[in-house]
């Protein structure tokens, strides 16, 4: 199994947050402008009402839209500053385009930057992992060509055993010679990607 990619990994994050429910207790007792609020500072979508109405319906409990949204405006505005911004665009988050027209502009420049760092990190993590992969399969298929090879030369060996063995063998090593090639290009895509990484973090210092 290949490892999780960052940007999969907040996604994967994102997602177990946003499939939180609120139990029967905090349904009944809850301050739906203090909900609102966290949502709001937390940067999430207003679809999170959503989920919120969808947790408390099974307890016969509907939200109190107006104290949402009210709290909800004033965790974005505690939210939608740049440096937020930029720390949402550098981990991979999603924006909403919730923030208000006066905050809006600065906060998406600055998420913009963050995002297009993101991007260039993670494709260069990428094709490391990617690099990683290739030579584990490789050492894997050397050694199936060695265990093949071994099966065609023991004396113990039918004729079908050892036409197999040359089959396997044969496939192993053509596969081989395919991830060698990939490696290649895969190592000439890292020096570009590493180069333009490089040149972004250049001009774009951390906000």
């Amino acid at each position: 199994m290949r490892p999780t990619s960052p940007l999969l990994a907040v996604f994967l994050l994102a997602l177990a947050a946003c499939s939180a429910t609120m139990s029967k207790d905090e349904c009944r007792t809850v301050d739906w402008r203090t909900i609102g609020y966290e949502d709001g500072v937390a940067g999430r979508s207003g679809e999170q009402i959503g989920l919120h109405r969808k947790a408390c319906a099974e307890y016969g409990v509907a939200p109190d839209l107006n104290a949402y949204r009210s709290g909800r405006a004033e965790g974005l505005r505690e939210f939608c500053h740049p440096h937020n911004g930029y720390r949402a665009g550098v981990t991979g988050a999603a924006y909403y385009d919730g923030c208000p027209a006066e905050l809006a502009p600065p906060f998406e420049e600055a998420y913009e930057a963050g995002r297009q760092l993101f991007i260039r990190e993670n494709r260069v993590w990428q094709t490391d992992e990617q690099l990683a992969h290739d030579r584990r399969e490789i050492a894997r298929l050397e050694d199936r060509v060695a265990e093949s090879a071994f099966d065609v030369i023991a004396a113990s060996a039918t004729p079908e055993q050892r036409a197999d063995g040359v089959l396997d063998a044969k496939q192993a090593a053509e596969r081989i010679g395919r991830l060698k090639a990939e490696i290649a290009q895969l190592e000439k895509d890292r020096v570009q990607y590493s180069a333009e990484l490089d040149a972004y973090r250049s001009t774009h210092p951390p906000r």
